[in-house]
């Protein structure tokens, strides 16, 4: 289903989503088209895509296309979800130590729906950092790996 979903392939293109991207949220999914979880997480965001047309966009982003933000986001798995609201990063606190994406694929449509409406909503009242209504047993669980400490 990523082939219905539109792709950023450069750090140009990335840069301007994020810029241009206003007053919806804007979702980047950082993975690869061939591999099996982010084609999971591709299907759930291809059915949702247009019943949150109005208050989100929704890009596909090669990890290995776009370095930079592979780095910058620590892209370590994937498929991993970064979110926006104009140009601004939204972090969620999800229960677990990182705050800055969603790593795996969602469990349900809904899970993904309730987070972006979260977001939507906390960044409307100027919130940088959300709670995320999904129930914790749906958030898959990995462990952060610390390199050159």
């Amino acid at each position: 289903m990523s082939f219905l979903l539109p792709k950023l392939t450069s750090k140009k293109e990335v840069d301007q989503a994020i810029k241009s991207t206003a007053e919806k949220v804007l979702v980047l999914r950082f993975g690869r088209d061939e591999d099996p979880v982010c084609l999971q997480l591709d299907d759930i965001l291809s059915k949702t895509s247009s019943d949150l047309s109005k208050m989100a966009a929704i890009y596909l982003v090669d990890v290995d296309q776009t370095p930079v933000y592979t780095h910058y986001f620590d892209i370590s798995y994937i498929p991993s979800t970064v979110f926006f609201f104009n140009g601004q990063h939204m972090k969620v606190d999800y229960g677990s130590p990182d705050h800055t994406k969603f790593v795996g694929s969602f469990k349900t449509k809904q899970d993904f729906i309730d987070l972006v409406e979260v977001i939507y909503r906390g960044a409307m009242r100027g919130k940088l950092i959300v709670q995320s209504p999904i129930d914790p047993k749906n958030i898959p669980k990995y462990d952060l790996l610390y390199q050159d400490i």
